[in-house]
């Protein structure tokens, strides 16, 4: 575990786990780190370098009044790549974290970077506007800043026990343990870092950035999404990002890293070593 200054003084916390080629592992809203424990463990575990890291206002890094948007986020995934000089990479990126990727690809190119999976991915707009008109509304967003704004205690309470984890569907069985470490994770992020970070995952036109990506990539992501529906992210995304192979897990919600996290740690695998073979 350490940490990385970034230009504006702002400590980015990141883990190191294992040895081999690394793999780096960006968090979605409002979480950390440790959100990605289980797929850090297994790919550690597995022969390669896993590290995985606080995004700026959420966890153990520095909760900043400004750079709350992608481009710093992009910028400090790119001071950890650089400070640890890593090369050869596997960028992993779930949720927010997907377009914390796009957009270092977009900023920064591949020079560092051999593979991408998006996992649950905002990618390539989830903002329903003109030339986007497949998007959510605004006022979906509108209403998770409100939320914030009055309780967000209660708005990550009732993220985590509905829609982020499907317990809202018939049959679906997520313990309370991994609802309340949605919870804790979420009140670990500052409240202006959260707040800010939602315009940040919904409003980032990611088009671009995925126009830029031509390394081999992964899009994986359930079919019964409720916060990022797969039509607006995974499909899409699969279909823009040049000779991209998309992976649907049928009945999915949003929180695949925890309810199909055995299925994703042997998809993650196959994929990493079908690189190395």
């Amino acid at each position: 575990m350490g940490f990385v200054t970034a230009g504006d003084g702002a400590q980015i916390f990141y883990k190191d786990w294992g040895s081999g080629r690394p793999v780096v592992l960006s968090h979605g809203w409002p979480l950390n780190a440790d959100s990605w424990e289980a797929q850090q463990l297994l790919l550690a575990a597995g022969g390669y370098r896993a590290i995985a890291h606080d995004r700026r206002g959420h966890g153990r890094s520095t909760q900043t009044w400004a750079g709350n948007e992608m481009d710093t986020y992009a910028d400090d995934l790119a001071l950890l790549l650089t400070e640890l000089d890593l090369r050869q990479v596997t960028l992993i990126g779930f949720s927010t974290g997907g377009g914390e990727v796009a957009r270092y690809i977009g900023r920064h190119g591949t020079g560092r970077i051999a593979q991408v999976v998006l996992v649950s991915a905002v990618p390539p707009l989830m903002l329903r506007t003109p030339d986007n008109p497949g998007g959510l509304p605004a006022d979906v967003f509108d209403s998770i800043r409100a939320g914030s704004l009055a309780d967000r205690s209660q708005l990550y309470r009732d993220l985590a026990d509905g829609p982020f984890f499907g317990n809202n569907r018939p049959g679906a069985d997520v313990s309370a343990g991994v609802r309340d470490a949605f919870w804790f994770q979420g009140l670990q992020a500052g409240h202006h870092n959260a707040y800010e970070c939602v315009a940040a995952f919904s409003a980032t036109d990611f088009r671009p950035d995925l126009d830029a990506i031509d390394v081999p990539t992964l899009v994986i992501h359930g079919d019964d999404d409720q916060i990022v529906p797969i039509a607006v992210g995974g499909r899409s995304s699969a279909a823009r990002i040049e000779n991209a192979v998309l992976k649907v897990y049928p009945g999915a919600p949003h929180g695949i890293t925890d309810t199909h996290k055995e299925q994703l740690g042997q998809d993650l695998l196959a994929f990493l070593r079908g690189y190395d073979a």
